[in-house]
Parts: structure tokens; sequence; C-alpha cells
């Protein structure tokens, strides 16, 4: 459920129409409702409650400072993949204690930076990750905690973009050696093993690969068992799915039930990086129409958003819902929805059957609070745009507008060509 709703034929984010925003704030803009971000928490948290657990909200599905503190004054930590992300997690007030570092490219600087924070641990992706560690950590003077990140070679059954469990995936360490990974890692001086690591792709809407996955992380931990390792968490990632358009994913309550089912009886904290499934439906895309054209083919509805603030339709094909923020008996039409930059690859819909807009009409691009601002970019030099935020019948502006001088900022040029 979300809190974007229509009251007497206008769409509302909470009690605040959207079209009062709209005046106050220039399109295109984010839009997040604080309570549906809220719920979506909870839920998932309280669905996990009976087991020692932590959920870590995936900071690269949204990275907004407030978006992040909302979690964080639940009791939620962060998963992170690099040293900014730490740096946004640090700023918005998480404890270092709840920060799981993973990606497959960590850099010096940022190992540095996340062993002076005494993050809870680091998903190491491969050997030479872990022994670069090792030898940052004995020169700091301190140890690293840490977990690999296990490839089970399953199929999420998602986008191939999304989906990482695979062998010819870059990410993690193939679950057949990783036993002898972890007995090399128990040698190294600067490193305590705590945990085992997977994440198998992003909006999963079947349960099937998760308790497959489980399945191959207790036969590890078996194993290490035997070898007198002993591991204290299970990290098991995010990818739980939402619904876009007429998926159908299973409830967080039914995917927390599958999965205590498979490992209560293991005595280890669960860690849960959950990005879209809580943020996906907590925000949308509001854009003007600028313009309507039609060829000989087709119509097309030209608004002020384009693929530099949504990347999603133009890389993966993904679908958002089209709304109008005012119904009114217009008639639907066949239309793509496209922006103003110049790439044919430049749409938030194609052929899709939406309200006939008309110029300076306002359209909400659903689903958007995930994987949106985060992903977008200044292609063409354009501004990014407004993040906002809607409390109750208040909205509050989480990030301004960038301006010009936001374009050129460090840039300069040299003397000879002054």
């Amino acid at each position: 459920m979300h809190d974007f709703q229509y009251k007497d034929n206008e769409l509302y984010c909470e009690d605040v129409p959207i079209s009062a925003i709209a005046k106050d704030v220039e399109t295109p803009f984010y839009l997040y409702s604080h309570n549906t971000l809220l719920n979506h928490f909870n839920v998932f948290d309280t669905a996990f409650s009976s087991i020692k657990h932590l959920v870590c909200f995936s900071v690269k599905a949204n990275s907004n400072i407030a978006v992040l503190k909302t979690f964080i004054n639940q009791g939620g930590g962060v998963d992170i993949v690099s040293g900014g992300e730490l740096f946004r997690a640090l700023m918005a007030g998480a404890e270092p204690r709840k920060i799981v570092y993973s990606g497959v490219g960590k850099k010096i600087d940022e190992i540095e930076f996340a062993l002076q924070t005494d993050i809870l641990m680091f998903n190491i992706e491969s050997t030479q990750e872990l022994e670069v560690i090792d030898d940052i950590a004995g020169e700091i003077g301190t140890r690293a905690r840490i977990s690999f990140r296990i490839n089970p070679d399953i199929d999420p059954k998602t986008h191939p973009y999304i989906s990482t469990g695979l062998k010819k995936h870059k990410f993690g360490i193939n679950k057949d050696k990783s036993l002898e990974k972890y007995i090399y890692a128990k040698r190294l001086k600067n490193i305590d093993i705590i945990g085992v690591d997977c994440h198998i792709g992003s909006q999963i809407t079947d349960l099937t690969p998760f308790i497959d996955t489980l399945e191959r992380i207790r036969e590890l931990i078996s194993e290490l068992q035997k070898e007198g390792i002993g591991i204290s968490h299970i990290d098991l990632g995010g990818g739980l799915g939402i619904t876009y358009d007429e998926e159908t994913p299973p409830h967080p309550n039914i995917y927390a039930q599958e999965v205590i089912k498979q490992i209560s009886d293991l005595n280890c904290t669960l860690i849960l990086e959950p990005g879209r499934v809580i943020a996906g439906n907590a925000g949308i895309l509001v854009t003007k129409v600028l313009y309507t054209k039609e060829n000989e083919e087709k119509n097309f509805v030209i608004v002020d958003a384009a693929m530099n603030d949504l990347a999603r339709p133009a890389l993966y094909g993904s679908y958002h819902g089209i709304q109008p923020v005012k119904l009114e008996e217009k008639g639907q039409f066949m239309a793509d929805l496209v922006g103003p930059i110049c790439e044919s690859g430049d749409f938030l819909a194609r052929d899709r059957d939406m309200p006939q807009f008309e110029r300076g009409d306002l359209a909400a691009i659903m689903s958007a609070g995930a994987y949106g601002f985060t992903m977008s970019s200044n292609y063409n030099s354009r501004l990014r745009v407004s993040e906002v935020m809607v409390t109750g019948d208040n909205f509050h502006i989480i990030r301004e507008r960038e301006e010009y001088d936001d374009l050129i900022k460090g840039e300069n040029i040299p003397q000879f060509l002054s």
C-alpha cells in the first residue's frame, strides 16, 4: 500500500494535493511519502521480529539523507557500496555497527574510511580484496570483521542487468570454492570472520530462489563449523520485488516465514538489505507536459522529465505507471511519454494507453522511489531535480534543485586556452 491516492479527482500525497506542491516546486521533482516509507520499513522489520535480525536499507536504492534518517530512527542499519554512501549514512546518523559494506571494487581510501569508522562488516568479493583489507587493517592497527559474498549460481528470474547470483556474474565467490577462502581468511592476522553473505538479484517476485540460496548457505555453514569457523551473521541481501504493473511479489510476512524456517535453528543474526521493497512505491516523479505532437505513426506526449531523471525505462525497458495529477474527462489515447533529451531512447513510457494529456498538465510517474534520483545524471547539461518529502499535511524540500553554477563546479579553463 502507499499514500498516493485520489481525493475529489485530484492526486494527493498523504494529505497534500500534488498540484499545490507543483506550484511551489519547479517540475520535475521527486516526491516521497514519509508515512509510506515508515510503514514499509516497519512491516518488513516486524515480519522478522521472532529472530535476531538487522534491517540494513540499501542506500543505492535511495540515498537521500532524509530518507535514510527515516529508517535509522526506527533502529535500522544501512547497506553501502561506496565511500560516498558511507559518508551519507554517517551524516544521516547511522550507527557504525549497523553498517554493512558490499560491492566488488572497494578502493583503498574507502576501506580506510570504513575501518576507521568501525563498521559492522565488509562483504568480501575476492581474495585480492580480502588481502588488501587485511593489510590496511594491520597498518591502521585494527581488525576487520568480514563475511564472504557467496555466489550460489541460482537464477533469480529477473532482468539480466539486476541478476547477480550466477557463475557468469562479477559478484561474489563461487560457492564450491568458498570453504577454502574461509580457511585462508582464518589464517590472516587482522581479519575476524563473522558472516556469510549472499545477494542474488533485484526485483525478485518468486520465493523459490531465496529458499534455494538459503539451503546452500546452510550447507556452507555446516562445512565451516567442521573447520572450527563460527558464523554469527547471515546476510541474505535484498531483492524482494514490488508491483510496478502486474507483478505479484510475496508479502514480506510470507517471505519472512519461509526465511525463518530455514535459519531459526542456526543461532545467527540475520541481516537483510531491502531497498526497492521499502522505497519503490513510496515515491513518484512529478512532471509537466510541455507539448503534444503526432506523426503518421504515433502520438507523443513531451514532458519536462527525461531519461537523465529516471533512467530505468531507457536502461531496462522498465514499466512505470503513468497517472494524471488531476482526473479530467479527456479520454484516452495510445502514446509515448518522452523527454527533451536528444536520444531516441529518451522515453518514460512507450505505446501506452494513457490520458489524453494537454500542454500544462501534470503527470505522476509512479513507483519511482527506488533507483530514481540515485541513478539520475546531468546528461545534456540538465539540472538534477528537487526531492520533496510529505508528512501528513506538510511538505519539505529535502534536496534543492540544482542551479546552472552546479553544472560547472570543479571545472576550469586552463591558462593556455585563455
